[in-house]
């Protein structure tokens, strides 16, 4: 028995290494977006200062939060066997449900996960034990007050409602204001530039940038005291007990330091920005780590002491031995606080699932135009309406002047941002100095902000204020922050509910269903990661979308412009073939399974090339207006023709599905025998298309079987009125002939736009 729990256990410390890689890719987003979406540093040099602060974190810290041994439940009365059924499905649950989240590139909370598993798990049993009536020490029986400490879960429920909607109207307020004062021309390495390089008119003082240095690095050296240093050994009661008293005084006298210092830097065209970026960021990692540790060791930690504590005292009962030393204090040996330390910094240099999560929170945050993540949904739609009518009701009460002034103050046109940057070092700066004030003001409250939904909404907050949402990108960027801010509420109740019902088949199961579960985890884990390696293969058509992003030069720009197209036809090219022939070879073989798949898949691929089109449309602007606005009618015409290929195929699909959905007789063997051979020469004609060879003789060729499909049809129509035919079967296979001669017709006029815009 003893030799099966120090299996769980050692399966449980395992785990914790998995969930710590897990965690920290998912929580990156925190400290990394700032300085990786202001391109402050290079992406080696930002990921080591995090990585330092993440090591300092976790090795200062003094370990666990109490919350994974007596936070939630009361472990005084769970038995030991109790105790470790809520831990393994806490385990399981949560390195599954986070890595979810990470392949799909959505940043969640591990506190709410955690506090959220523990307290599915603890109820699951707490319940159980009150049907069997158990009772404390005096004899009264136990409720599930007595069983749960339900009181931090709503406080984690009251925080993320807070942290959510203070943190976005705060970036608001705080970015705008910063706007106000510095534009979007300021002082970079002594320099003042504008959008040609030059000296601007709007010069920024170095006594602004000191101040707003001084006022940054006074805020994030509060929040290091309050929240990074916390539960370090180095914060002795004695230290909290002379911050406390000289609160104010600290902060007075580190504005007045830190903006005198902050001044002289720039005075002498240092990169001040930079170091408070980088600053914060090592500020936020350390927090980081220092406080989010037990989110992700605290569990087997606990574990593996109350194994230690069974197996000294239980006397091999393991269903009625109570797990009372819970109820004190942890103290994490250091060797476990380093190494913890070592895995998450390994962590966070080599995965690639934290560079996916951190480019999420960076586009939905990126000043200029590029590839949205998210499409458009009702909701961001009838937002988008209502906030443009607000704003044009409130623009008739301010006057013209004071709008022109402001708008003069946010003209974005003359940003010089940093090439690849999605936004400047001022929003950055932002974004960690508001973040990390928000988080230690809610700290020295006791309110559990949790810093993934802070450094979040703080930035999509202060992206909307920076006027980075314009009309075109403004229903995508709200689709993705609800998805996002969705996903987290989706967080709790899944993990809730998963731990719950995983926790209950581990009791009742014993050490079979535990070996399943565990079994699952790791067959899940291997699943994801092979699936998620596939996925993120980057193909030639990203690269060359991501080279134009950051081409500086038009004649370049051009040159990978037609590079892209001419992937992106050919792909398209490809994918018309292959559902054609899938589509009608199921159609003739009655294969209802394939039918749905070739609709569902033409319906996917429409959507693909509404992305690829507004990709195009965006590298189009940054060519040289005159061969813009040359090109532009030939590009229209050969998307117009992809978007109609995929319309044939989708009328077609539709009308070939419902006849086979609904059993009715199939197309006479003759006329398919006839009909093959002409699709079989459309296809070779569009394969035909993926080669250099001349576009009018292609035309020419699509011409002729264009007047052979024609001839056909006119066969068809004559002997559905003079034989005795299915009529259902003859008019479902008709409109396939026509369909037929419409993907020649789109063909030809690919051909011709093709040819045109590469003259």
């Amino acid at each position: 028995m003893n030799t099966l729990f120090l299996g769980i256990v050692i399966f449980l410390i395992i785990f914790a290494v998995f969930d710590l890689v897990v965690g920290v890719s998912n929580d990156a987003v925190n400290f990394l977006n700032s300085a990786i979406g202001a391109k402050v540093a290079r992406y080696r040099t930002v990921v080591t200062v995090a990585a330092i602060g993440v090591f300092v974190g976790a090795a200062l810290s003094n370990g666990m939060m109490d919350v994974a041994r007596h936070g939630i439940m009361t472990p005084q009365y769970f038995s030991f066997y109790d105790v470790m059924c809520v831990f393994l499905a806490v385990m399981v649950t949560d390195v599954v449900l986070l890595d979810v989240f990470n392949t799909l590139g959505m940043p969640t909370s591990t506190t709410v996960s955690m506090v959220f598993e523990l307290l599915g798990g603890a109820f699951a049993i707490a319940l159980f034990q009150i049907m069997q009536g158990a009772t404390a020490a005096d004899g009264t029986l136990l409720s599930l007050g007595d069983l749960l400490n339900t009181e931090k879960a709503i406080s984690v429920i009251l925080g993320i409602f807070l942290s959510v909607a203070i943190a976005f109207l705060l970036g608001i307020i705080v970015q705008w204001v910063a706007r106000i004062v510095f534009t979007f021309t300021y002082r970079v390495n002594g320099r003042t530039t504008d959008q040609s390089g030059l000296m601007g008119g709007l010069v920024t003082s170095s006594l602004k940038i000191g101040i707003f240095g001084g006022l940054s690095v006074t805020a994030i050296v509060w929040f290091l005291l309050i929240n990074g240093l916390k539960n370090s050994s180095l914060m002795t009661p004695e230290a909290k007990a002379i911050i406390n008293e000289n609160t104010w005084l600290i902060i007075g006298g580190g504005i007045a330091m830190f903006s005198v210092l902050m001044t002289l830097l720039s005075a002498l065209k240092l990169p001040v920005l930079k170091y408070v970026v980088l600053f914060g960021t090592f500020a936020l990692a350390m927090a980081f780590a220092g406080n989010d540790l037990v989110n992700f060791v605290g569990v087997p930690l606990t574990g593996l002491e109350a194994y230690l504590d069974y197996t000294t005292n239980g006397q091999g009962d393991a269903q009625g031995f109570l797990m009372q030393s819970l109820m004190d204090s942890a103290h994490t040996p250091a060797v476990y606080l380093i190494a913890a330390g070592v895995v998450m910094v390994l962590a966070l240099v080599f995965s690639k699932k934290a560079q996916n999560v951190v480019k999420t929170s960076v586009d939905l945050s990126r000043q200029d135009e590029g590839d949205e993540m998210f499409g458009s949904s009702g909701v961001a739609r009838t937002l988008v309406r209502t906030s443009r009518s607000m704003a044009t009701s409130l623009s008739t009460a301010v006057p013209p002047c004071v709008t022109r002034w402001i708008d003069s103050r946010f003209n974005a046109d003359a940003a010089v941002l940093k090439r690849g940057a999605a936004f400047d070092e001022i929003r950055a700066a932002v974004n960690l100095v508001l973040a990390g004030a928000l988080v230690a003001l809610g700290t020295s409250f006791k309110l559990p902000l949790s810093t993934t939904y802070v450094t979040f909404m703080v930035a999509m907050g202060a992206s909307l204020a920076d006027r980075a949402w314009s009309r075109e990108s403004a229903v995508f960027r709200i689709t993705g922050v609800l998805s996002v801010i969705g996903g987290w509420f989706i967080t709790a109740g899944v993990a809730f509910m998963l731990c719950s019902l995983v926790c209950i088949a581990l009791f009742f199961g014993s050490f079979v269903a535990m070996l399943v579960a565990i079994a699952l985890a790791i067959f899940l884990l291997i699943r994801s990661n092979v699936n998620y390696r596939k996925n993120a293969m980057v193909g030639e058509e990203d690269k060359l979308f991501t080279r134009i992003l950051h081409c500086t030069s038009k004649d370049e720009c051009w040159t990978l412009l037609q590079k892209y197209l001419n992937h992106t036809i050919n792909d398209n090219i490809r994918m018309v073939i292959d559902d054609y022939e899938t589509l009608t070879t199921a159609f003739f073989c009655e294969d209802y399974r394939r039918l749905k798949h070739v609709t569902t898949g033409v319906d996917n691929q429409r959507k693909e090339l509404k992305r690829q089109r507004r990709r195009q449309i965006i590298a189009l602007r940054r060519l040289d207006p005159i061969v813009s606005v040359e090109k532009s009618t030939w590009y229209f015409l050969i998307v117009n023709s992809l978007s109609q290929m995929y319309y044939c195929l989708k009328r077609m699909s539709e009308s070939c599905r419902e006849h086979v959905g609904n059993n009715f007789s199939p197309v006479p063997s003759e006329y398919v025998n006839e009909f093959l051979v002409l699709r079989n020469e459309i296809m070779r004609l569009y394969l035909r298309s993926l080669d250099s060879e001349a576009a009018s003789l292609i035309r020419n060729d699509a011409a002729i079987l264009q007047s052979s499909l024609s001839d056909y049809r006119k066969r068809i129509i004559h002997d559905i009125q003079t034989r005795q035919l299915n009529i259902e079967a003859m008019t479902v296979f008709l409109s396939v002939v026509q369909e037929s001669q419409e993907l020649l017709s789109a063909l030809r006029h690919l051909m011709r736009g093709e040819g045109k815009i590469g003259e």
